[in-house]
């Protein structure tokens, strides 16, 4: 059965000509889940019986199993049980006062086996659809009263693993939800096949590349598909999409303390990076190593992370510390694990 923000819209304009409706109708009901972005339950330009009638033949594809916001309120994670099958996936919203940034899951799980990754430690289950994909940012607009402005494919799974989902997403994301391209970040851990695909493309997206090492013989212990893709082949892959977008690419780097975090490896990633053709140059997004429960690894200590930074800066290579959100509600970058819940589903798409 096609779900409420899978449909295409020429199938839903030709549902509604099926059912005798005015060409307008389509015009509505599409205004009213993109445009005006509410629940098709309050889209008011419809007559009544036509919501429901649409609603039961285009349901919605997530329904809710828990939801936590953070103590301070700005951070919001939703497991949803998504599918025939109740696949379990998260989504994090996170505010502030003028701005909303909404991370999606790609995949129900993940394959790509990433050490310290709490979704890597749980496995992969399946795909997620473009509706599945799509829904996620829309119910996550629901509940933020600034705009959703911003969307990160960083949640569960490997986004482009799940290339052609993926990309009908963003493409709906951009022209129907009205969400600039530029302000859409796909991140990856090196799909080369994909990436390549990726630069062919036209809306310029940008691109997280989490390397989390200087060299590939760590890199193989801490992402595995590094043996499959090494480091070389994927910088020169994340080159074609910089040059393509025009885009700086943005490489993310989990400091995990005794492992990634020396002076030496700083150096290493400098002299890799400073050698990086791609355009606008590189910039490092370093991230403090957030706990999982099935690796044992912890975050260096603040001043070594900055003493890391330091170094890269001072190598001509941009650096920033990111500042972990919704670590209360294990909603920060690597936490994201759907952990099996029984209740009730509370649908409000």
């Amino acid at each position: 059965m096609t779900t409420r923000y899978g449909v295409e819209r020429a199938d839903l304009e030709g549902l509604l000509t099926d059912w005798g409706e005015p060409a307008y109708r389509a015009r509505q009901a599409w205004h009213a889940l993109y445009g005006e972005v509410v629940p098709l339950e309050d889209a008011t330009a419809l007559p009544r019986a036509l919501r429901t009638r649409l609603g039961a033949s285009l349901p919605t594809a997530l329904d809710l199993v828990t939801e936590a916001s953070s103590a301070d309120g700005l951070t919001t994670k939703w497991l949803w049980a998504a599918g025939h099958d109740r696949a379990q996936v998260e989504t994090v919203l996170m505010r502030s006062a003028h701005r909303a940034s909404v991370c999606v899951s790609s995949q129900a799980g993940c394959a790509m086996a990433c050490t310290f990754c709490a979704t890597g430690q749980a496995g992969f289950d399946r795909h997620l659809d473009v509706g599945e994909i799509v829904e996620q940012v829309v119910r996550a607009a629901h509940g933020s009263p600034p705009r959703v402005s911003n969307v990160v494919f960083m949640g569960m799974g490997e986004p482009l693993a799940n290339y052609e989902p993926v990309w009908a997403a963003v493409e709906r994301l951009h022209h129907d939800l009205g969400i600039s391209a530029r302000r859409i970040t796909i991140s990856t851990v090196g799909v080369v096949p994909s990436m390549l695909r990726l630069a062919e493309e036209s809306l310029p997206v940008t691109l997280a590349l989490s390397l989390h090492a200087p060299d590939d013989a760590l890199r193989d212990q801490l992402v595995p598909l590094n043996r499959r893709y090494p480091l070389d082949e994927v910088l020169d892959a994340a080159t074609a999409v910089a040059g393509a977008h025009g885009r700086r690419v943005t490489f993310e780097y989990a400091g995990i303390a005794g492992v990634n975090d020396s002076r030496a490896q700083a150096q290493a990633l400098a002299d890799r990076l400073t050698r990086w053709p791609g355009v606008g140059g590189p910039h490092v997004n370093l991230i403090p190593l957030n706990p999982t429960a099935g690796y044992g690894g912890h975050s260096p200590a603040r001043g070594r992370l900055r003493e890391f930074a330091d170094v890269l800066r001072s190598r001509g290579v941009p650096t920033t510390i990111r500042r972990n959100r919704g670590l209360d509600i294990d909603a920060a970058c690597g936490q994201l694990r759907a952990r099996a819940v029984t209740g009730s589903a509370t649908p409000d798409g």
